[in-house]
């Protein structure tokens, strides 16, 4: 089978203090950070094992929180980029943490999700981290939530990175009607894959990946269709990639978020992201693609 799992542990803490985040608000005891490092071993342990299985696999760790300053999702990363039934493995980082680690992966399997927070960083700290994984030859994405005050901050950035790194705008959804056409047009001009991100497409009954070949694993193994379908449709190290997998459509009236949207099979998005779309990548030739223009 080929398939692609998110991961996310009991990590629930931050080195960042977004205001829009609930989890930089937290701090992970001792116990706590201890059973992460234990889950995400568990889990690295049991992707190895599939190799024998047949299976192709993509990983994707989605922390509630940031990942990478602990020593166990670096080790995972560098892991499970070098085995040889793994297709991709990705992170979700504010790039806060050392990249001299990053000359043990894999270049042509591991990939970064990378976010920009304008009130945690200056933009010469974050542009250091990512000029240093470009010149590494590490692929990756950078992204920003779309709020008002940051526009500024995001438009220097995007004309500070190299034209093929993929600068993508994450739209502010908290408040109804958040962006006057105006405000649109200036982040399509950042992001011309922008309005991909705005709707909350119509998802009930719809098809979509998630639970046949997409699958959302919590910590302990606990297995769920989609990360907003609290559900559980088997355990990971019960059940198996066989014995969860089966036709599920969306149980949700609407879908709103990236790593849930880019699943629906009808969005067709791979045009748009190429072997990009598990981290959010998108090289210059497919941002030109005209067909993507407030898709519904």
């Amino acid at each position: 089978m080929r398939a692609t799992l998110y991961f996310r542990g009991s990590l629930s803490s931050c080195n960042y203090s977004c205001p829009y985040c609930p989890f930089s608000k937290n701090t992970d005891s001792a116990e706590t950070l201890a059973r992460d490092r234990l889950q995400v071993r568990r889990f690295t342990a049991w992707i190895a094992d599939q190799e024998r299985l047949g299976h192709r696999l993509s990983v994707f760790f989605n922390p509630y929180g940031e990942g990478l300053i602990h020593r166990w999702y670096r080790e995972a990363m560098v892991q499970l980029s070098r085995m040889p039934h793994v297709e991709k493995v990705a992170i979700q980082t504010n790039l806060s943490a050392s990249l001299d680690w990053t000359e043990e992966l894999n270049r042509d399997t591991a990939a970064f999700w990378t976010t920009y927070h304008p009130g945690e960083t200056s933009e010469e700290r974050f542009l250091a981290r990512c000029f240093d994984l470009h010149r590494r030859g590490v692929k990756f994405s950078v992204g920003s939530v779309g709020v008002r005050s940051a526009f500024d901050r995001i438009e220097s950035l995007r004309r500070a990175l190299p034209e093929d790194v993929y600068l993508w705008v994450n739209a502010f959804k908290d408040r109804k009607d958040y962006y006057a056409d105006r405000d649109i047009e200036r982040m399509r001009d950042v992001d011309p894959l922008f309005e991909l991100n705005l709707p909350d497409y119509d998802s009930l009954g719809r098809a979509c990946r998630t639970g046949e070949s997409v699958f959302f694993v919590q910590g302990a193994g606990l297995v769920k269709r989609c990360y907003s379908d609290r559900r559980v449709i088997g355990h990971l190290y019960r059940d198996g990639l066989d014995r969860l997998s089966r036709t599920r459509p969306c149980g949700m009236k609407t879908c709103g978020c990236y790593i849930g949207y880019v699943h629906m099979p009808e969005l067709e998005l791979e045009s748009a992201y190429g072997d990009g779309l598990l981290e959010r990548r998108s090289l210059p030739e497919r941002r030109a693609f005209a067909g993507y223009g407030g898709v519904r």
